[in-house]
């Protein structure tokens, strides 16, 4: 073997090495983002965005990889094999925790907007009428706001 080539389980090591910082990490990004929607801060989870995308594609692609060929982290000890499991699984919760925290944004937004529209609507509704016995005139419907209910 050349001087500094790997072999094949010190190889699938360092796959799994890389596979579980990369896990831990988009675990971290994902869970500040869960934690800013869970604040009612949906801003503060844009600084994340970028990041966490790129190591989500990463993650995805990599994931996708040794799916396809087990082979290339045969060879692991137990110890690094549990700690990858231990990794998903954190990340796995991380996940369902941050889809509960968006759910609940959208839940609120909509219901916020749903509000609104009803307000505007309501005082689309009350007409500017004088005089005794003065009756409102037909009012045009509330189209300023759209609401989409797959949003």
């Amino acid at each position: 073997m050349a001087p500094g080539a790997q072999t094949p389980s010190s190889a699938a090591a360092e796959r799994v090495d890389q596979l579980i910082l990369l896990t831990e990490r988009l675990t971290h990004l994902v869970a500040l983002s869960a934690q800013a929607f869970e604040a009612r801060r949906p801003q503060d989870a844009a600084t994340y965005v970028e990041e966490t995308g790129r190591l989500a594609n990463l993650y995805r692609h990599e994931s996708a990889r040794i799916r396809g060929n087990p082979a290339l982290i045969a060879g692991v000890g137990l110890a690094q094999r549990t700690r990858l499991v231990r990794a998903t699984e954190a990340f796995d919760a991380v996940l369902a925790r941050q889809s509960r925290a968006v759910g609940a944004a959208k839940t609120i937004t909509e219901g916020l907007v749903r509000s609104i529209a009803e307000e505007v609507a309501a005082q689309r509704q009350k007409g500017a009428t004088y005089g005794p016995g003065a009756l409102p005139g037909p009012t045009a419907a509330a189209t300023a706001i759209t609401l989409n209910k797959r949003a």
